[in-house]
């Protein structure tokens, strides 16, 4: 799955384009590494750590969701690690 929809899928962007301009402004990343392009692929057991506001979040992905869900059925796809 691309990244810039698990970020739409998972609640943590509204739409893929303000997915792209979290990517862009380079405040994510995937395994301690920096996302560089909006179509980079994501799989289970990633570590994505990334600005939401103005804090730092760090999740393991569990499992790729089919599609955009309630915030309750986001949250069991991905488990909050200590930043």
């Amino acid at each position: 799955m691309r990244i810039d929809r698990l970020l739409v899928y998972l609640r943590f962007a509204r739409t893929r384009s303000v997915a792209r301009d979290m990517i862009e402004a380079h405040a994510l990343r995937r395994n301690r590494k920096h996302v560089l392009r909006v179509s980079e692929m994501i799989a289970i057991g990633d570590v994505l750590t990334m600005m939401v506001g103005n804090e730092v979040r760090v999740i393991q992905v569990l499992s790729l969701p089919q599609r955009r869900a309630s915030s309750a059925l986001a949250k069991s796809h991905y488990r909050e690690l200590d930043p």
